[in-house]
């Protein structure tokens, strides 16, 4: 019997549910795929048609959070912001999104974020193409920059790999060290880029 577009979309949505639900009260270690897939009414070897770990599955959840933030983003006005101040909005809308998620962040860096492993799901690698493509869009509204080096791109992403590695791990109250650890790396990268930007080329 061929499965359907809807069935399968239906499933896949259905695994994801169950898994944040069994990852929130059990947590992420303790659950296994058999878990999920028990909860999810399917057997262990269809959901890896699904998903190929728990890893991914958590990756997959990340990237619906963050699907449409940089959409969402694009469509608030904020004129006159500072670079600094737009990155800083971006950064914390996304945090507010990954909540759920936050204690599972860990997870998420070394199986869907890293930037050196080489086997990332494919939903993962939009997510963070499309979260560096606000931070170039926003930079070259602010500064004119045409787009953002390489190394421009690799120190932004390492300062937003170490922030949610510290989220994750953050008992102060409301997380508010998080904020002040984003208020600080964003001040020194805008200016790093800033100063980087106004070097005359040489000839």
């Amino acid at each position: 019997m061929r499965v359907t577009a809807q069935v399968q979309a239906a499933t896949r949505r259905r695994i994801l549910e169950v898994a944040q639900a069994l990852f929130a009260s059990q947590g992420f270690e303790a659950t296994t795929t058999r878990d999920v897939a028990k909860a999810a009414g399917i057997a262990t070897g269809t959901m890896f048609n699904y998903f190929g770990s728990k890893e991914a599955v958590v990756g997959s959840l990340a990237a619906e959070a963050l699907a449409d933030l940089d959409v969402d983003f694009k469509r608030r006005d904020r004129e006159g912001s500072s670079l600094e101040e737009d990155l800083f909005a971006f950064v914390a809308a996304g945090l507010r999104r990954l909540k759920p998620l936050r204690k599972h962040l860990p997870v998420v860096l070394e199986a869907a974020l890293s930037p050196v492993r080489g086997n990332v799901d494919e939903e993962c690698c939009r997510l963070r193409v499309s979260h560096l493509e606000t931070v170039s869009r926003l930079a070259a509204k602010q500064l004119g920059l045409k787009e953002l080096p390489a190394m421009a791109l690799q120190i932004y992403w390492s300062l937003y790999a170490g922030l949610l590695l510290f989220w994750a791990n953050d008992d102060s109250p409301r997380q508010e060290d998080t904020l002040g650890l984003l208020d600080d790396s964003l001040h020194m990268f805008v200016r790093w880029l800033t100063d980087s930007s106004n070097k005359p080329k040489e000839p």
